[in-house]
């Protein structure tokens, strides 16, 4: 039987003969599986390790992977004879060659001198985490009772619509909205040149309220976020929001800018999914995402169709902010998120620019056709990441209406009590467009908190038309 030897060696070595030792965390100079005793033919030192020494403490945070030969090959470049494995530790992984006592040819023993250099472990297990979340709402308040009142004052609509749209106000289970302007101010027209103007100043003011309040949550100062996603659809405004923060709120001017405009109720939800994308492209990093909605400047008196009556009585504004870590804070982790877009929907949900503003565009079958779908989505996205809808505690569910919300519960077969929170949202402050998730999910942190290890699931709603999942788990 051969004598196999473990060398694990770390390129580009030192061309001096002076060797440096290892250190791993915890271990002094002189521990026995830091001990150097066999040079390179370059003069590297190889620190030489016995089969049995794998169990020591200084490799226990290793995670051992096997490689095949082609693997090998093209990892490291070469392959001497030998089973290899990658350890990964701290952020670092080597290749660790088991050297036989073969001879080449020429006779020469077998070196290590070219396995592969120390790479940057992107282990999936170092998922980012959502740090802190906060929201932010206007002073003033729209009641139901507010809008059955305004109903018929408002709008030039026939009697029978009207008591139509009295029977929508009683089912929408909207009980409260807020908004930036009294509601006899918000249902005067007014140029779109005004009401975007409104919208810059509210809109700034709103974001900075959220933000700094999550901020202060988070523990974290403005100069240590490295990415800021700001959300809208409300509104328009270039610079946008985020470059007037920088300067108000002492962000670095480095950091970077990803403004989300085009995505609607769905883009709370998008805008985590792209935060962890990012994070696992820069580990260690803090996104801060700050969506602000204002959907009471949309609002158009002589517009008497439906789906700019139903808006009417669902629609409030807000602002919603999460600190998204890659600094293994404690939170909520962000395991994965897909998108999928409904073929042939672009006309389901929009915003039509006229002289007098934004148009809200809703068909009316939006939530027949998300209901028609949502199981298979839900169930195919889960399995492909090794779960099922049992595996799933929390349910992070944009509401967009009463019925949208109700032909979902039915699909999954979910109950009230399930998803309750997305009912709190909704009758509480309405829809709140790309926040509302956002506020939705503030509402499970803070009164359905989930125990360790347990799975959630988050979805929401948009233009396109797409839908938006996330699997979280908590911890």
């Amino acid at each position: 039987m051969r004598k196999s030897q473990l060398n694990i060696v770390r390129t580009p070595r030192p061309r001096s003969r002076r060797h440096v030792e290892p250190r791993f965390r915890g271990h002094k100079p002189g521990d026995p599986a830091e001990q150097p005793s066999t040079r390179t033919r370059r003069g590297g030192l190889a620190p030489p390790f016995a089969v049995s020494s794998l169990n020591h403490p200084s490799l226990r945070r290793f995670k051992p992977i096997s490689l095949s030969r082609n693997d090998v090959k093209s990892s490291a470049g070469i392959w001497h004879g030998g089973p290899a494995r990658i350890l990964t530790a701290f952020g670092v992984s080597w290749l660790v060659h088991c050297q036989t006592s073969a001879r080449t040819k020429q006779g020469n023993s077998l070196s290590t001198d070219r396995i592969a250099a120390p790479t940057t472990s992107h282990h999936t297990n170092s998922h980012c985490t959502i740090a802190a979340t906060a929201t932010a709402l206007p002073e003033y308040t729209i009641t139901r009772d507010d809008v059955k009142y305004y109903m018929g004052r408002v709008f030039d609509i026939p009697e029978r619509k009207l008591e139509a749209m009295m029977t929508i106000v009683d089912n929408a289970q909207v009980h409260k909205r807020h908004a930036i302007f009294p509601i006899e101010y918000t249902v005067e027209p007014r140029a779109l040149e005004k009401t975007n103007k409104e919208y810059i100043e509210h809109a700034i003011k709103l974001g900075r309220e959220a933000a700094e309040k999550c901020l202060q949550r988070a523990g974290l100062r403005a100069d240590e976020v490295d990415l800021i996603i700001t959300v809208s659809c409300t509104g328009f405004m270039i610079p946008s929001l985020d470059a007037h923060l920088i300067n108000l709120m002492g962000f670095r001017s480095n950091v970077r800018r990803m403004p989300f405009t085009e995505l609607g109720c769905a883009a709370g939800a998008m805008a985590l999914g792209r935060a962890a994308d990012y994070l696992k492209a820069h580990p260690g990093g803090n996104v801060l995402i700050i969506a602000v909605e204002l959907p009471s400047l949309t609002f158009q008196r002589k517009d008497i169709s439906q789906a700019n009556l139903i808006s009417s009585i669902l629609f409030g504004d807000g602002a919603a902010a999460v600190l998204v870590s890659g600094n293994h804070a404690r939170g909520p982790k962000i395991l994965v998120s897909e998108t999928y877009t409904f073929p042939d929907s672009l006309g389901a949900m929009g915003f039509d620019l006229r002289d007098a503003g934004f148009h809200i565009l809703l068909a009316k079958d939006v939530p027949e056709m998300i209901g028609a779908k949502i199981r298979g989505l839900v169930d195919g996205f889960l399995e492909r990441h090794g779960r099922k809808r049992d595996d799933i505690k929390g349910w992070i569910l944009h509401p967009g209406g009463a019925r949208l919300l109700g032909n979902v519960e039915i699909e999954l077969g979910l109950t009230k009590c399930q998803t309750q929170p997305s009912w709190d949202i909704l009758g509480n402050v309405g829809n709140l467009s790309s926040a509302t998730i956002l506020f939705i999910l503030q509402e499970w942190l803070e009164k359905r908190p989930l125990r360790p290890g347990d799975y959630a699931l988050a979805a929401a709603f948009g233009p396109g038309f797409s839908a938006e999942f996330l699997l979280l788990q908590w911890t």
